[in-house]
């Protein structure tokens, strides 16, 4: 901060005296009726001065030479208005635009506006925060869905994270669960604003067919929930009908026999335009570098919107995703000599083992009502239902020359989830004081019903598994497993402590007091929660107030300040071996500078943090990984630096690109925890990376022969990698980079993008050490591999 500061002050100043010797240009743009446009281009006819729209449909063209021009606005699918303008040094020219659209239009070109940038101003309607994120007072940070075309990203665990500061995956999962570490802990799961975890390991990856954008939320998100990590969360936002008549298929092929299609179709179904659809469809069938491995997947999304009058709108939503993988605990090797010792491309997958089968549903009905033109109210339902058949290998034991036995565990299990929200947003006004209300309630009902404590050793004592001379294609020693389905799942389950239930019920009220035109905006806000949850065969209860507050300025319109302080709390059940189990509680003070560059094109943000999270639940390191066993250590403190870029620089040329400093250590020790696992004051709490940093550069030609080719490249470093348990072993994960990159062509209706991944082939992976076993556990990536995409709009 003390370095940034002066730099801020030296372009302030420099912009101060360039200024007099140019002039600018404001206005704003109104639709008939008097609504502001948001998101609408404006800019100088034969030149490269422009901006865009706020949500309020200002906008400015700063530093325009003096002359007479043609200012213009235009949008996707509104007629472009023109009017001339003289630019006198030192002076602003105010012109106005009134647009002939209507609102149900207007809403139209929002979205379209924002779905070709790789930099978004605005958070989406689920998180409930009506302003710009640069207003907030909170490290928000989003992936729009140009970042995921441009990264030929294809779920939600295939390099979303990049785009983000800080944000980690210790265990890969596969493409069977996300699990986002960040500010040190694994952050929350949200989809179009609901908690979608209903246990620990989260719900499926999205596939990116039906997902628009990713908005990741740094710190406690009380305006959102209570309940959740203090390191916070992640909330998908899914495509929704745009009003227009505009369809993309897409075809993708790659390493591994990687072949993927999907069908973004998006129009009306009434000529009035009332009534609005949006169908995604995909379908995938990937292999691996890994022996018998695989993953295939297809999602059905139909989105159907009605708007009733000028002021309501029904949206109703359903996604089925259907997954048919190979067992997830293939991506686990084993090794009493350390990290990466075998072949990546090593398995010990059998190929007669049978697949995983997943089922997952969801329907969302959405209500929104405008009430007049300050409040607003909003009402959602939403039930998921999720089933999965399959397994999970593991190893039982390692023996010392190298040679282990595989252990091949039930993975059986269903999952209900039934979730409503009604929220209002408000705006008040007492005397120059601008009251932006938020008030609402959440109901949850969760249930998690899984058999996991069969188990079958694939291997005899005569007969162990051979890292060094791999047989994979012939059965395994100890045949394949039988298990016993006799007994209904739920009694299964509730024999093998495998019942998660949690039932939460809130209420929460925020008001941001707007001072000096809003330049200034204090943040006052409390949520009451209860929670009821059984886990292990434990209940737990919780009921708590926790209060947020936060504090926001504007510098000028470009640059913002901001200082927060936000709790969250959510019980914890389980088998617990050392300590008193009692509800995690946690906080987290943060101050950051943004600033937006070049009339809104790219931004900054920096962040500074402190989170104390009490009584944390985490597994014993003293026993085996499936064994359910905690201890409550104490105190965790966790502090670090978060930089975020992205926008566009230069034009044509886009950049992402994030640093993050983490530390997360044991600031206190309950009693009997040192003496019972050797954890001491000072220790490092395992499960994240010291610094991480992530680029991802495009570059577009805009003229000439070559007009719509460009370049693309991006890496990833990690370094100070914690393992992800506290037994550490001798040996420490290695420093890890990525080198991405490739090219595409973009026409008007064709875009042609080809990508290599791990570039400089290096062996890569991530792992731990575990005491029990006496050996280290890894998971590699991928070696060099590339994609191809061809999707043709029409």
């Amino acid at each position: 901060m003390k370095l940034l500061l002066p730099i801020f002050f030296l372009l302030s100043l420099t912009g101060h005296v360039y200024a007099q010797q140019h002039g600018s240009i404001s206005g704003i743009v109104t639709t008939k009726d008097g609504n502001p446009v948001a998101y609408v281009t404006v800019g100088l006819k034969g030149s490269s001065y422009g901006a865009a729209t706020t949500d309020k449909g200002h906008y400015r063209i700063n530093r325009v030479a003096p002359g007479t021009y043609t200012i213009t606005v235009s949008a996707v699918n509104i007629q472009p208005q023109e009017k001339q303008v003289t630019v006198e040094a030192g002076q602003n020219q105010s012109i106005n635009f009134e647009l002939d659209i209507s609102r149900t239009q207007l809403k139209e070109v929002m979205v379209n506006a924002r779905s070709n940038s790789v930099k978004m101003d605005n958070p989406s309607q689920s998180l409930r925060l009506q302003e710009p994120l640069i207003e907030v007072a909170q490290n928000i940070q989003v992936v729009s869905s140009q970042s995921i075309k441009e990264q030929q990203i294809i779920s939600m665990s295939d390099g979303i994270i990049r785009n983000v500061s800080g944000a980690v995956r210790l265990e890969h999962w596969g493409d069977l669960y996300t699990n986002i570490t960040m500010r040190g802990s694994q952050v929350k799961a949200f989809r179009n604003g609901f908690n979608v975890v209903s246990s620990y390991w989260g719900p499926l990856t999205e596939d990116m067919s039906f997902v628009d954008h990713i908005e990741f939320v740094k710190g406690p998100a009380g305006f959102m929930i209570s309940s959740g990590d203090p390191s916070g969360l992640y909330n998908v936002v899914t495509k929704k009908p745009s009003g227009q008549s505009k369809h993309e298929f897409s075809y993708t092929l790659g390493s591994f026999n990687l072949n993927r299609a999907t069908l973004d179709l998006d129009g009306k179904l009434s000529k009035d335009g009332k009534l609005l659809y949006r169908l995604n469809l995909s379908g995938q069938n990937k292999n691996s570098f890994r022996t018998n491995e695989f993953n295939d997947r297809y999602a059905i999304a139909p989105v159907v919107s009605y708007q009733v009058d000028d002021a309501t709108k029904l949206t109703l939503e359903y996604t089925y995703q259907r997954a048919n993988m190979s067992d997830v605990g293939s991506y686990y090797i084993f090794s009493p000599f350390g990290y990466g010792t075998y072949d990546r491309t090593l398995s010990d997958l059998p190929a007669g083992l049978k697949p995983t089968i997943i089922n997952d549903h969801s329907f969302t009905v959405n209500l929104q009502h405008q009430i007049d033109e300050n409040w607003k109210l909003t009402a959602q339902a939403a039930y998921y239902n999720y089933s999965q058949d399959g397994s999970s290998m593991w190893a039982d034991s390692v023996n010392a020359d190298g040679k282990y036995y595989r252990n091949v565990g039930i993975w059986e299990a269903t999952s209900t989830m039934s979730l409503g929200q009604v929220f209002l947003n408000g705006k008040v006004s007492t005397g120059p004081v601008v009251h932006k209300i938020l008030t609402g309630i959440d109901l949850g009902n969760k249930k998690y019903v899984a058999d996991y404590a069969q188990t079958h050793s694939l291997d005899t004592g005569s007969a162990p598994f051979n890292p060094f001379n791999p047989v994979t294609l012939d059965a395994p020693s100890n045949g394949y497993p039988v298990f016993d389905r006799t007994l209904s799942l739920e009694a299964r389950a509730a024999a093998g402590f495998g019942l998660i239930n949690s039932r939460y019920s809130s209420f929460y009220l925020q008001d941001e007091l707007g001072f000096l035109n809003n330049k200034v905006r204090l943040t006052l806000a409390g949520r009451y929660t209860y929670i009821n949850q059984a886990d292990f065969g434990t209940v737990s209860e919780a009921k708590r107030f926790t209060p947020r507050l936060g504090l926001s300025v504007s510098i000028d319109d470009y640059t913002s300040i901001y200082a927060l302080y936000d709790q969250a709390f959510t019980p914890q059940a389980g088998v617990v071996s050392v300590g008193k189990l009692k509800p995690l509680t946690g906080n987290n003070t943060e101050f950051g500078i943004k600033r937006d560059w070049m009339d809104g094109k790219w931004n900054t943000t920096v962040s500074v943090y402190r989170i104390l999270k009490e009584n944390e639940l985490t597994a014993d390191p003293n026993a085996p990984a499936n064994s359910g066993l905690s201890i409550v250590f104490g105190q965790r403190r966790a502090q670090g630096v978060e930089f975020d870029l992205r926008g566009e620089i230069l034009p044509g040329l886009d950049l992402t690109a994030n640093y993050a400093l983490t530390d997360s250590k044991v600031s206190k020790v309950n009693p009997g925890v040192s003496d019972a696992t050797g954890i001491k004051v000072g220790d490092v709490v395992p499960g994240y990376s010291k610094h991480v940093a992530n680029a991802w550069l495009t570059y577009k030609l805009r003229t000439g022969k070559l007009r719509g080719a460009g370049i693309s490249a991006g890496f990833t470093y990690l370094a100070g990698r914690e393992t992800d348990t506290w037994s550490v072993g001798l040996q420490r994960l290695p420093d890890y980079f990525k080198l991405d990159g490739g090219l595409f062509w973009e026409g008007g209706k064709l875009r042609i993008t080809a990508n290599a991944f791990n570039i400089l082939d290096k062996y890569l992976y991530s792992g731990s050490f575990y005491s029990y076993l006496n050996a280290y556990y890894y998971q590699a990536e991928a070696p060099r591999n590339y994609r191809l995409s061809i999707s043709y709009k029409f």
